[in-house]
């Protein structure tokens, strides 16, 4: 085995490097620092693994040791207690005990030693470490009390980190003393800092991820302190490595005095650090920090009791950690509820429709902390703020969708769409919607931020500054090393997400809502303009017919039939394009003038000329398909013009037949000239005119469903009951109609 250069090897490792860093197993070095003494015990407290200094410190060699009783390896008054702890449960308390009855006369007999117990598997591990006299004496409880107070006094998190710093130096007695914090890459900074007064700052300083590798991190979070007294320690090995029973290495994630990585000693080496002592921040359960300690001055060992002290205030700061996060978070929050609640109420008093009010709301792009929004509702995109062109932000909304999620993020859009890498307008993007072509984007800038590290944290650069052939390992400088970091946006919140989640459902429930009023004022318009049954004309036979797609989506369709001044009888079929109540009201205004038009004296072509003209005046931005006719009953000449309309029907005896009509183009244009038709409507000829809602499906030709219409009606021609005839014909439509539809069927009865 190869030894790494400056730095001891312990068995289970080998000969390691940073390529092998993340796959350390430090949990099974197999070997512990020099210190203590490790024994671990089967259930009958038989020895049957110790370390390989138990012939110097207890003076039984480790082979003679194993298979032996605990008392008989190190004295009945240890054996005693350790069998006392573990009828208590082990409690996690340091434990000092006069070793005066040690069965050999290794260097701990006669001495006061620290004693730790915990379980590794079917292992009881008992770790001993002398007790120094001039150590420090436990935390009491006006101490503890003392120091809890002032933890709790402080403030923001910064002044909690500050306070704990010291706290734990005037504990421990270290050199320098560090609380250090993680970000969400495992990347850290030096938040606080309690120091001597001659060594260089590190507060502000960040360390990669790579400076603490996943595994370690894991450790961390199960066993909160760690010590290394003596960086230049030679490890002890284990006797037997291998557990003779289960053939494995022995578990020290739970001890005291386990041997450490390397690679750690070397990087701790590299910064001229002589001994250290780790104490976790757990958050949650997930580690948020640690506090480090660092000494320089030669070899330094808290005392247990010391180190308990610092461990039970690193739990306390956890605690306070949580506290006072949680109160931010609660501060934040609330903020964003209040403001999603104002933005709310004003959409929901607004006249005007929902979606416009969101887009204007002075608030939509503060209640996110964005910098640009974009609205997009069947395709059509609307924007407020500063946002890229239509087709990235597209390529960003399709991108982030997520069939399980209707809520998602991103503080690096470059990481989805790698070609937008540099956008500094378009770095954060929060999105919300489940459909493709329904969704809505807050987009905030990138963040430029300043990094300073504590040396160079990129392996590449570290190769290049040692050279080609120097071992890739631990880095050696340490000096401050600043860095631009770009591409990153503010990272969105959770109470964010949480806010912009509840206002897309309130949004899809207020167009519901609207969509629901709308149809009733939709229904309350035709019903107070389109009659309900057909009415009742001498000599003539008269049947309508009118039926919406859905109940939430009610049409332009009308129908009319009324006598004009010269005893004829005017009928109209028309159809507005749109849905709701702008194309109610359109159609209203179109069957009113078309009725004054008609009493004025126009034929059916004089009059769609006029209504053309008055929609393209009057009703911008609205189209409609109309047919009129006007019959003589006394001779059974009828005229008909069309504006865009299907072309009727005339059913006989012999079949049915599709009128020749010829039509203007659509209404409101504002181009073409209509032509009257005239035909005979005398023999018991029925005319059917009908709205494009009968015909037309999607992905079906219209000749052929015109084609369809024209057998039905042929075959099933109307007997006695003209109405059921007109009911029947709505077969033809299927049983899920695409649009609304209007049927009005006249004939002479002699």
């Amino acid at each position: 085995m190869t030894d790494i250069p400056g730095s001891p090897h312990t068995p289970s490792y080998g000969e390691v490097d940073l390529t092998t860093c993340d796959r350390e197993p430090i949990h099974i070095p197999g070997a512990i620092q020099p210190h203590g003494v490790l024994i671990a015990v089967d259930a009958d407290h038989r020895v049957r693994m110790v370390s390989g200094n138990c012939a110097l410190l207890l003076g039984v060699d480790p082979a003679g040791a194993l298979d032996r009783a605990l008392a008989d390896v190190a004295g009945p008054t240890l054996a005693d207690a350790v069998a006392a702890r573990e009828a208590a449960g082990l409690p996690d308390t340091p434990l000092v005990l006069p070793l005066g009855d040690l069965p050999a006369a290794g260097t701990l007999a006669g001495s006061d030693v620290d004693v730790r117990t915990h379980r590794s598997g079917d292992r009881l591990v008992v770790e001993l470490e002398p007790v120094a006299g001039t150590e420090r004496t436990a935390l009491s409880y006006h101490t503890a009390r003392g120091a809890m107070a002032r933890m709790a006094s402080a403030g923001a998190v910064h002044e909690l980190a500050a306070t704990l710093a010291h706290e734990v130096r005037e504990l421990t007695a270290f050199d320098r003393v560090m609380v250090y914090r993680f970000d969400a890459d495992w990347n850290g900074e030096v938040i606080a800092e309690e120091r001597r007064p001659d060594l260089n700052p590190f507060l502000g300083l960040h360390y990669p991820a790579t400076d603490i590798p996943a595994q370690a991190r894991r450790l961390y979070t199960v066993n909160w302190t760690r010590l290394i007294a003596d960086v230049g320690y030679t490890p002890v090995p284990l006797h037997p490595v291998f557990d003779p029973e289960t053939e494995a290495p022995l578990d020290l994630s739970f001890s005291t005095l386990r041997s450490v990585s390397p690679i750690h000693v070397e990087y701790l080496s590299n910064m001229g650090v002589t001994a250290s002592m780790s104490v976790s921040i757990v958050v949650e359960e997930r580690l948020w920090g640690l506090i480090a300690c660092h000494h320089y001055s030669g070899p330094h060992r808290p005392s247990q009791d010391a180190r308990a002290a610092a461990e039970f205030l690193g739990q306390v700061a956890s605690q306070i950690v949580l506290d006072r996060e949680r109160a931010d978070e609660r501060e934040a929050a609330l903020e964003t509820q209040a403001t999603l609640a104002g933005l709310t109420a004003r959409i929901s008093a607004s006249t005007r429709p929902p979606l416009e009010s969101l887009v204007d709301d002075p608030e939509l792009l503060t209640l996110m902390g964005a910098q640009g929004a974009a609205l997009c509702f069947d395709g059509v995109i609307t924007t407020r703020g500063t946002v890229v062109d239509e087709a990235t932000l597209r390529r960003i909304a399709a991108a982030l969708a997520s069939p399980l999620s209707y809520a998602t993020c991103t503080d690096r859009v470059e990481t989805l769409l790698p070609d937008l890498e540099g956008d500094a307008a378009t770095a954060g993007v929060l999105r919300i919607g489940s459909a493709q072509d329904r969704w809505l984007l807050w987009l905030r800038p990138e963040q430029e931020q300043v990094v300073d590290w504590g040396g160079d944290p990129t392996n590449k650069l570290i190769s290049a500054t040692e050279g080609p052939e120097v071992r890739l390992s631990p880095r050696k400088s340490f000096e401050k090393w600043r860095q631009v970091v770009r591409g990153r946006s503010l990272p969105w919140t959770s109470w964010q997400i949480e806010a912009a989640d509840a206002l897309g459902r309130h949004m899809t429930g207020l167009l519901l809502m609207r969509s629901r009023e709308q149809i009733a004022m939709a229904e309350s318009l035709q019903r107070s303009v389109v009659l309900d049954h057909a009415p009742v004309f001498p000599g003539i036979e008269l049947a309508a017919r009118y039926q919406p797609a859905t109940t939430y989506q009610l049409g332009g369709d009308w129908w009319d039939a009324f006598e004009l001044p010269d005893g004829r009888i005017a009928f109209a079929v028309g159809d507005v394009a749109g849905h709701g109540v702008s194309a109610a009201s359109a159609m209203t205004q179109l069957r009113t003038a078309l009725r004054a038009y008609l009493f004025e004296g126009h034929g059916p072509a004089a009059c769609l000329d006029q209504l053309d003209q008055l929609m393209d005046g009057l009703l911008d931005q609205r189209i409609a398909t109309a047919a009129v006719a006007v019959l003589d009953p006394a001779t059974g000449r009828l005229g008909i013009a069309s504006a865009g309309h299907p072309p009727p029907l005339l059913v006989d005896g012999d079949g049915a037949t599709v009128l020749d009509v010829l039509s203007r183009p659509l209404l409101g244009i504002g181009a073409g000239r209509s032509t009257t038709t005239e035909i005979d409507l005398t023999g018991g000829a029925t005319l059917l005119i009908y709205t494009d809602g009968l015909i037309e499906e999607r992905e079906t030709d219209l000749d052929q469903r015109l084609a369809q219409l024209r057998d039905l009606a042929g075959r099933t021609f109307p007997g006695p009951d003209l109405d059921h005839w007109v009911a029947g014909l709505l077969a033809v439509q299927g049983y899920e109609p695409d649009d609304d539809t209007t049927l009005l069927a006249v004939r002479l009865v002699r």
